[in-house]
């Protein structure tokens, strides 16, 4: 007896049920079967005081062992590979998790920014309130914790306002988040995470608030209450332009990564998969499939096909093991005549077993040749179809059709199959995965009832027939369970969700980042125009234009974002190498996305900026002159 609740986590590409109902012990005998057949996945624990690297040295002796005796092991380069079972469960997620989290921590570093552009802004206007404080006694200890309890109740206010955002949007975020996600079903908002978030917030406070509280009580006490009242903002412009250039290279690195998201995303949506998967209805036949007799079996398939193309609105049906972007592969060998001296020439391929009508369903192109009949559909029928991947690797510059392949698959002699067709290379695992050559034999090849995965072409949405495809099974054979019934749109959205996920948190973020980089420069430029506003009254004075105030202003804005943009275009191409494993169909150095990408950040540079040059532009001179 098992604990309750006890599973074993595996990645969900392996198709593996987490918690099944039934165990069953495997006792593989070898002294009595062929070796060449590797389908079995182990998993072991690591004996006490045992590493890592001492069982992969020991598993590499094994195998080069077992290539030594074995020329077909020999010519498949065979390994065993042992990985960590956290990492292995991971493995998938981890490029997707460590980019977002990156740019959540430069998120984090704006709005740091962003916040001590705004404390230096209001410890420059309260400069005389803290000298006239220190004048009268007050220590400069005082003055930092002063300084320090606003910038802790803002950042607090803030984590507790970000926790509510963050607690409101975990539903959404958990359905959009793709099924390879570890741990999906368990992410949630716990005392770890919050302890995380106060931790971060009170981080972020002490790195940012103290070197501006500190500099705050140090400054030369008669200087500040001798300056005029614009004066006053004159303090720290350093600093203030420094925190806006490094919050507009940040935004502008998080911008660049989302567009270079959505151009792959863009261009993994246009991959042709290799069939038509708009109008297809999927689902698993789980049971006995017509009895032990391969003439049961061939009998019982024969009618299922017969009865689903005699819906109504079903154009045709097929079958085929495995199906496309379910998840699962099964590797065979192949080679041609050279193999049979020399077994290390035989390759490795992906083997699928599928119905007549199979190709013709799934719109998959014929290429060459023709595709399987029903009179194909027989263990004495030795013919194969490949896809145009192998059949371009095996017989380059001349036709496949006619030809002969040597296969091993679960004989120990390979048997030659003619090859009848080509059809196009169909992605079996994943949109973004090419994957290697196809071979396709006859579900009767290997003995019928091999095959269990169920496609259905319809007119119309294939969801409307799916009550319909039960009950017709459930005529035949009410023991027969069907499972994982859904349209094939479904599988191809399943493949694309997580690069999907990534691009739409990718794209809130730098939504966010170029929000407050706008922000941070409306609010630099503000307070520039408030500095220098005597200034600005005594240029128009002389004979200044409003436009060319404008320009001043506009000016200097561009000189800061300048120098920002160049920043970010550095870190960019630093830092997006870390997202080749992200990208799809697009280099990260790609020049459309970054010449898009920078239009679209002046444009916001140019409206954030837009407003304080305006205002600056339209000061009544003698106004400005009294501001002195």
């Amino acid at each position: 007896m098992l604990a309750p609740g006890f599973e074993l986590l595996f990645p969900p590409g392996d198709n593996l049920e987490r918690a099944p109902d039934n165990w069953f012990a495997i006792r593989p005998v070898y002294d009595n079967t062929q070796r060449n057949v590797n389908s079995w996945g182990v998993i072991g624990r690591l004996r006490s005081g045992a590493t890592l690297g001492q069982a992969r040295s020991q598993s590499e002796t094994t195998a080069m062992e077992i290539r030594r005796i074995n020329a077909i092991h020999a010519g498949a380069d065979f390994h065993f590979r042992l990985e960590p079972m956290n990492r292995h469960l991971a493995e998938g997620a981890r490029p997707t998790i460590v980019v977002l989290l990156g740019a959540a921590v430069f998120v984090l570093l704006i709005a740091c920014a962003n916040v001590a552009n705004l404390l230096l802004v209001r410890a420059s206007l309260r400069e005389r309130e803290s000298a006239v404080r220190a004048a009268l006694g007050g220590s400069r200890g005082r003055l930092i914790c002063q300084t320090l309890a606003e910038a802790l109740l803002l950042s607090g206010l803030g984590a507790l306002l970000g926790t509510g955002l963050a607690w409101a949007s975990l539903h959404g975020l958990i359905a959009l988040a793709p099924a390879s996600l570890p741990r999906r079903d368990s992410i949630g908002i716990d005392p770890p995470t919050l302890a995380f978030a106060a931790l971060a917030a009170f981080a972020a406070t002490i790195l940012f608030g103290l070197p501006l509280a500190w500099q705050a009580a140090r400054r030369d006490l008669m200087r500040t209450l001798r300056a005029a009242r614009t004066g006053a903002l004159a303090g720290a412009p350093k600093l203030r332009n420094a925190a806006l250039i490094a919050e507009v290279a940040l935004a502008f690195v998080l911008l660049i990564w989302s567009g270079l998201l959505l151009r792959g995303f863009r261009a993994l949506q246009r991959v042709d998969p290799g069939f038509d998967p708009h109008g297809l209805l999927t689902f698993q036949l789980l049971g006995s499939r017509g009895g032990n007799q391969p003439q049961g079996r061939a009998a019982f398939m024969r009618e299922i096909q017969n009865r689903l193309r005699a819906v109504l609105g079903v154009e045709s049906a097929g079958a085929s093991n495995p199906l496309p972007l379910a998840g699962g592969v099964y590797a065979t060998r192949w080679g041609k005549e050279q193999a049979l001296a020399d077994p290390s020439k035989y390759q490795g391929a992906d083997f699928v077993a599928v119905l007549p009508d199979y190709f013709e369903t799934m719109r998959t192109r014929l290429i060459a040749g023709r595709t399987f009949t029903r009179e194909d559909n027989a263990p004495e029928r030795k013919v194969v179809i490949v896809d145009q991947l192998l059949a371009a690797k095996a017989f380059p510059h001349e036709s496949a059709v006619g030809k002969r392949i040597l296969f091993l698959l679960s004989s120990v002699e390979p048997e030659p199959l003619e090859i009848i067709g080509v059809v196009a290379h169909q992605r079996l695992t994943s949109l973004s995965d090419l994957g290697r050559e196809q071979i396709y034999t006859t579900d009767g090849y290997r003995g019928h009832g091999v095959v269990d995965h169920w496609t259905v072409r319809t007119v119309g949405d294939p969801t409307k027939y799916a009550a319909i495809v039960r009950r017709e099974i459930g005529k035949l054979d009410s023991r027969v369970l069907v499972a994982e019934m859904q349209p094939m749109d479904a599988l191809v959205n399943r493949s694309t969700a997580a690069a999907r996920f990534a691009l739409v948190l990718m794209a809130t973020f730098a939504t966010v980042a170029a929000l407050m980089a706008a922000v941070g420069l409306y609010g630099v430029l503000s307070t520039f125009v408030r500095q220098r506003t005597a200034e600005i009254g005594v240029r128009m004075t002389l004979g200044a234009t409003p436009s060319s105030i404008f320009r001043m202003v506009a000016r200097h804005a561009l000189c800061l974002s300048a120098a920002g943009l160049a920043g970010g275009f550095a870190a960019s191409f630093a830092l997006t190498r870390w997202m080749g494993s992200l990208l799809f169909g697009v280099k990260p150095t790609d020049p459309v996305t970054l010449g898009l990408v920078t239009i679209l950040f002046l444009a916001v540079i140019a409206t954030a900026s837009w407003a304080p040059a305006r205002r600056a532009a339209a000061l009544d001179p003698a106004v400005a002159l009294r501001e002195e």
